[in-house]
Order: C-alpha cells, then sequence, then structure tokens
C-alpha cells in the first residue's frame, strides 16, 4: 500500500493513561504565533553592524562622570548633609580680641584723665579759697650754702667770721653748753661747738613769735643749741659746720629734713664730740 507504514513487530504498545495517544501534529507549515522567547520579531529586521553607533545615541566616553553626579557618600535617595562654616568663629574671635584690647586701652586711660581732673578741680578750689601760698618753702635741700676748707684752728681773743651767724673757721678753746638760750652767745665759743657736730637754730626775735620759739624747742636736736641771733636777715637760720640753711619761720619743714641729713656731724671736723660739758654761760669766754 502505498504511503502506509507497517507497524513494529512485537505486541501492541498499551495505551497511556487518560486512553489515547498524543495526536501528531498536521503536516504542513507551522501556525502563526508569537514567537520563541529570545527571537528578535520580525518588524525589527536584522541587527546593525558591528561598530554602528546604538539606536539610543552613542555611549559616554570612558571616565566621564554620569549624567546622573557622583553617588552620595550617604547614600541614594539622601542628600548630603550641610557644609559647617568655619570662617564665622575665626571672625567672631577677632572682634572679642579687639573689643578687649580696645577695653584694656580706653578705660585706664578714662580713669586717669578722671584723677586729673579731679587734681585739678582741687587745685583750683584751693587756689579760689586763698590756701594755696605761692610762697610757700620748698621742700628739698636745694638752698643749703656750702662753705669749705674752713680753718678748725683754736685761738683767743675776738674773731671776724664773713657770716653771720658763723658758719666754722679759728675759734676758741672753750665751747658753749648743748640747749636752749634766750640771749644771743659769744660767736667764737659757738663755733668750737660746730666743729663737734653740733646743730645750731638761730632766730631774730622781731621776725619770729613766741609761740614759734616753742616749735623751734621742740626741733631741736640733743646736741643742738638755740639762740637768737639779731644780725642774720632770715627769720630762722640752722647750721652745721661748713653748711648753712636761711629757713622761712620755725613751721618750715626743711628743718627737719636739715637735721635727718647733717644731724650727725658728718660734716664736723670732730663729729665724735658733742656740745655737753661746755661753758653755761651764754657770754663765753675770749680768753
Amino acid at each position: 500500500m502505498s504511503g502506509s507504514v507497517p507497524p513494529p513487530p512485537g505486541p501492541p504498545p498499551e495505551q497511556p493513561p487518560g486512553g489515547s495517544w498524543p495526536q501528531r501534529p498536521p503536516a504542513g507549515p507551522p501556525p502563526q504565533g508569537p514567537p520563541p522567547y529570545g527571537a528578535a520579531p520580525a518588524s525589527h529586521g536584522p541587527p546593525p553592524p558591528y561598530g554602528a553607533p546604538a539606536p539610543y545615541g552613542a555611549p559616554a566616553p570612558y571616565g566621564a562622570p554620569a549624567s546622573y553626579g557622583s553617588p552620595s557618600p550617604y547614600g541614594s535617595g539622601f542628600p548630603p548633609p550641610p557644609r559647617r562654616n568655619r570662617t564665622l568663629p575665626i571672625v567672631l574671635g577677632v572682634i572679642a580680641a579687639v573689643i578687649v584690647l580696645i577695653a584694656a586701652v580706653v578705660v585706664p586711660t578714662v580713669l586717669l584723665s578722671g584723677d586729673d581732673d579731679r587734681d585739678a578741680g582741687a587745685e583750683g578750689s584751693a587756689a579760689a579759697d586763698g590756701s594755696a601760698d605761692s610762697d610757700d618753702p620748698p621742700r628739698d635741700l636745694d638752698d643749703v650754702v656750702v662753705y669749705d676748707d674752713l680753718d678748725p684752728t683754736h685761738q683767743s681773743g675776738e674773731i671776724e667770721y664773713p657770716t653771720s651767724p658763723p658758719v666754722g673757721g679759728p675759734h676758741n678753746p672753750a665751747w658753749l653748753d648743748c640747749g636752749v638760750y634766750d640771749t644771743q652767745v659769744n660767736a667764737e665759743n659757738l663755733v668750737h661747738d660746730l666743729e663737734h657736730g653740733t646743730v645750731v637754730i638761730t632766730y631774730r626775735e622781731d621776725l619770729v613769735e613766741e609761740g614759734d620759739i616753742d616749735l623751734l624747742v621742740e626741733a631741736l636736736p640733743d646736741n643742738g643749741i638755740l639762740t637768737p641771733w639779731a644780725e642774720q636777715e632770715a627769720p630762722v637760720v640752722i647750721t652745721v659746720w661748713g653748711r648753712q640753711l636761711e629757713l622761712t619761720g620755725a613751721d618750715d619743714p626743711r628743718i627737719e629734713l636739715f637735721i635727718d641729713t647733717f644731724g650727725a656731724g658728718e660734716t664736723a671736723p670732730e663729729p665724735w664730740a658733742s656740745c655737753a660739758g661746755g661753758l653755761s654761760d651764754p657770754a663765753g669766754t675770749l680768753a
């Protein structure tokens, strides 16, 4: 028989469960349907030749950044935190330092200026009240007159001295005792006291009041003599060997300063001696 295939030898196979064998597909072209997975649709045509540009544009060159920017280190979808401004603290620190510097310069200046104004106001008030006296004595020893190279020899008789009261020179061998005298003493004996380092304070009776004499008595040191002296020009004069200072009165502050400076007999030829044990009669002696 033409077109028929004889069955294989042997017993016929058993039918599969379900009761029938699968039908063989009919001969002829396959039915139309979606292409199998992975096959390109017929409408797209053949693939482009090697080296042709891709249909969606040329790829980015190697190493170029992606069009969406660098990836965030903090994860996709989260913007980076705002950067801290480090300039502001520096500016604030500089401003604070300038303010402190200005305060350190201006505040003391203002305070000193206020003190000067107060002092000037006090001086002006004193001048207006008449309490500031331009004739006030100085408070130094710049006016002390110095006499050097005085002759310390002893001689009898009357001696003429170039200064009054005398400041040193030849003198009588006898000296006067320390203390306060109401009448003017003998010059030749008084100079001997100066040789012993004695401080002599003399005053003009017509220029010094009784109460001022008490001030001079209080100021007189132990190794000292207080006596009136009519021939001097100043109200009060204080003398040691080779040094003499004219004073404005018994309240002159330079009395104490003079005694502190020369009262120990530093200028005298015999500073270890004193006026103690001398003659008590102010007339003394010329013998």
